[in-house]
């Protein structure tokens, strides 16, 4: 009867509240951007956030217009193309014990917009790779990878487990393998299971921030790991990043990004942006028009000042033609 007891309580009074987070893309100036809300509005502290709100049911009738309300109301900005992500709920997002605060689930959401002014609604665009300077590989190998992560990574793999740390298929240094590609081939899907590592092994902000116990095994001696953010926001934009990376090979998601007419060296640099890495260039423009993903328009832009560069648009009839119209594109040298 205690039992029974409990449990109506627990449903008259429940503990979780459900939230909705928007990873919201741009490409600016060959720069993936995301827009954040001005820091307090979505989380603690000073930290970036991403758009978020709580879901309503009376208000909203489904989650997606729920989103779509919030966005609207933190930035001004209505929103074109969105996918759900997945359920967070982890650090940064939970009640601590003997607090009266309700614990929050957030559905997190991917969302791309071809760009919007500047005049937001306490809202600014902020460089992706600001909050993972590691992933973005144009450049050759990023520095903090070779002089910051892997070194302490491999320290840490050789670790002994510790006490909050739930049991593992792969040890640590397997998955360091996989994730970072330490020994092996960096794949740029994984950067979720990259922050996961990074955030486990008490080397991100948030972690320190979340008290896991790895993070103050390091002392005073770690740099800041790009910008964090607030509650878990950085985990739901890592876990947005790695699925654009994913469907840019088999859905036209790119085109979402883009003005309606492109050159095509513009789109080249645009997926270059989101997979942060380096495209050849005519294997590229091969694949482009023979995939049958764009057509031309007849127009030209001459905004470079150079040769007069061709203007193309996308071939929205590609959807119904082939099951998988994306860009395979593999890493290759200019």
């Amino acid at each position: 009867m205690a039992e029974l007891s409990r449990l109506i309580e627990a449903i008259e009074d429940p503990q979780i509240e459900l939230g909705l987070n928007a990873a919201i893309v741009s490409v600016r100036d060959q720069q993936p951007h995301i827009l954040v809300v001005q820091p307090g509005i979505a989380g603690s502290g000073e930290w970036d956030a991403l758009p978020f709100g709580p879901f309503s049911p009376r208000a909203h009738r489904t989650l997606e217009i729920g989103l779509r309300a919030w966005v609207k109301r933190q930035t001004g900005l209505d929103l074109g193309y969105v996918e759900q992500l997945y359920t967070f709920g982890d650090r940064g997002r939970h009640a601590e014990p003997g607090e009266a605060a309700s614990h929050t689930l957030s559905v997190g959401y991917l969302a791309l917009t071809r760009g919007a002014g500047e005049e937001l609604l306490g809202a600014h665009w902020s460089p992706w790779y600001a909050y993972f300077p590691w992933e973005d590989w144009r450049q050759g190998k990023p520095d903090i990878l070779t002089q910051e992560i892997e070194p302490r990574l491999k320290a840490w793999a050789e670790r002994a487990p510790s006490a909050d740390e739930p049991v593992r298929p792969l040890r640590r240094a397997d998955r360091l393998r996989v994730g970072f590609g330490i020994g092996a081939g960096f794949d740029e899907e994984k950067v979720l299971e990259r922050y996961e590592l990074l955030y486990e092994a008490g080397l991100v902000a948030e972690a320190a921030r979340d008290g896991r116990q790895a993070a103050g095994q390091w002392g005073d001696e770690l740099p800041l790991l790009g910008r964090p953010m607030a509650l878990d926001h950085r985990r739901i934009l890592a876990t947005a990043m790695g699925r654009l990376r994913g469907k840019l090979k088999y859905r036209p998601l790119v085109f979402e990004l883009l003005p309606p007419e492109f050159t095509l060296y513009a789109l080249q640099k645009t997926v270059e942006a989101i997979s942060g890495t380096l495209l050849h260039k005519q294997n590229f423009r091969r694949l482009v028009e023979h995939g049958g993903l764009v057509e031309p328009t007849g127009n030209v832009s001459t905004a470079t000042g150079g040769r007069p560069a061709k203007l193309y648009r996308f071939r929205r009839e590609v959807v119904v033609e082939r099951p998988a119209p994306g860009l395979r594109v593999k890493a290759g040298r200019v």
